[in-house]
């Protein structure tokens, strides 16, 4: 791990990065839920712009409520902060008990991998062509905080967690590059550090440029991916960023609680918009909190423990 001119930041600056990143994540899904399978022009035609957590939307949803996104990510924390460890097990449970509660959306991807471990209690899926969505990178943000200070054990962890439901090289250089750049949001790293993890990754992968991108925000990881990193370094802080990611439609929920999790993790939680906290409900915003505290308590950074 090569941290910022060799310095750890303070624990505290950790901790409440930490909390913006699993906050900033949730604010974002809550924003662009409403915005979701819209083009810019019909956002343009209602909103002007979209920039306040006001509901509805395709699912008809309260101010403030949550999707998938937020759930799923819920799933993965809830099961490593229960038991102190990873716990895929756990966190394959969780997604199976959250499935039968009829949640309010789901996608097709984690939909089929969900039932088949229920039906086979399978781990991982097998490589699948249409495996390239967004649905496994959208909830990488917990395993980033529970092995911050090991990059290794991230994407070795980011990567389980991904293939319960998603098995695509795609899907996973995205759920690596997530997982890096809320890393290193979290331990100070400036923007021009942030921009080589993003070029590394066009670097591996070419289809994932993002320079002055202009095509759609839709689930796929690719598109999905070229959205936030465009929207991420052409705005100078955390609200502008997520509102030019909403306001591009498509998949709008999962985007910005992508790029949601590394502006929080790079601009800190002050600069999440105290309107957006507001909007979620206290006790989702307290369990969050929470979350983010424990996990990267847990984590080799923090804990001293350097061994999985």
């Amino acid at each position: 791990m090569n941290l910022l001119n060799g310095n750890i930041p303070v624990r505290a600056d950790i901790e409440q990065r930490a909390q913006a990143v699993l906050l900033g994540s949730a604010v974002g899904d809550a924003l662009g839920a409403t915005t979701e399978f819209m083009s810019p022009a019909q956002i343009r035609e209602e909103f002007g712009v979209h920039r306040d957590i006001v509901g509805g939307g395709w699912l008809d949803l309260d101010p403030g409520q949550i999707t998938d996104d937020t759930e799923m990510t819920l799933c993965v924390a809830r099961a490593i902060a229960e038991k102190g460890e990873w716990n895929l097990v756990g966190i394959a449970d969780r997604f199976a008990q959250w499935l039968e509660g009829n949640p309010v959306d789901v996608g097709a991807t984690c939909r089929r991998g969900i039932e088949e471990y229920r039906a086979k209690r399978q781990l991982q899926v097998p490589p699948g062509k249409k495996d390239a969505g967004n649905g496994a990178a959208m909830r990488t943000a917990p395993v980033a905080l529970f092995s911050l200070g090991n990059e290794e054990r991230m994407a070795q962890l980011a990567l389980e967690q991904a293939r319960l439901t998603h098995n695509h090289p795609l899907s996973d250089a995205a759920c690596i590059t997530v997982g890096i750049m809320v890393q290193w949001g979290i331990l100070g790293y400036p923007a021009h550090k942030l921009r080589a993890v993003a070029d590394e990754l066009v670097d591996r992968h070419p289809e994932f440029w993002f320079e002055e991108y202009g095509g759609g925000a839709t689930s796929y990881i690719v598109d999905t991916m070229r959205t936030a990193l465009d929207a991420f370094f052409t705005t100078d802080g955390f609200e502008e960023c997520l509102v030019k990611t909403v306001n591009r439609g498509d998949d709008a929920d999962t985007t910005a609680a992508i790029v949601g999790a590394m502006a929080g993790a790079h601009y800190g939680l002050k600069a999440i918009p105290s309107r957006w906290l507001a909007a979620l409900d206290p006790m989702l915003r307290g369990e969050l909190s929470l979350l983010a505290l424990r996990l990267v308590d847990l984590s080799p950074l923090l804990s001293g423990k350097r061994e999985p």
